[in-house]
């Protein structure tokens, strides 16, 4: 039995450095390809952690948050208001709406 053990011991371990790797492979691929595709440091690192801040273009925020669970969308004469909501935690309540006004981040509001 202890040599059994030993091998799902092993199996366990193994599987769980190749879960880790896997995991360093694809943030280190996606910084690469962030560096790429915006050529700025520190734009990569806010998209990386996930930072809003105003000036953030909509493609920037969807790199960093990813697509939104919902848009609000009004079209005026000369510019376009979005509100992205992300992480839906009733109905029509979510914990995080970020607005954009012609395709920039203006403001958020985030609630706990």
């Amino acid at each position: 039995m202890n040599g059994l053990d030993n091998f799902f011991g092993l199996l366990i371990l193994f599987g769980f450095l190749a879960y880790l790797l896997r995991r360093l492979w694809f943030r280190l691929g996606r910084r690469k390809r962030l560096l790429a595709k915006y050529r700025d440091e520190q734009i990569v690192d806010r998209i990386i952690k996930k930072t809003i801040w105003v000036g953030e273009t909509k493609e920037q925020l969807l790199d960093s948050l990813g697509n939104p669970i919902d848009i609000d969308e009004k079209v005026m004469k000369s510019s376009k208001k979005e509100i992205f909501k992300y992480f839906q935690n009733g109905k029509a309540r979510f914990r995080l709406r970020v607005t954009l006004e012609d395709g920039e981040v203006t403001g958020w509001d985030e609630k706990l």
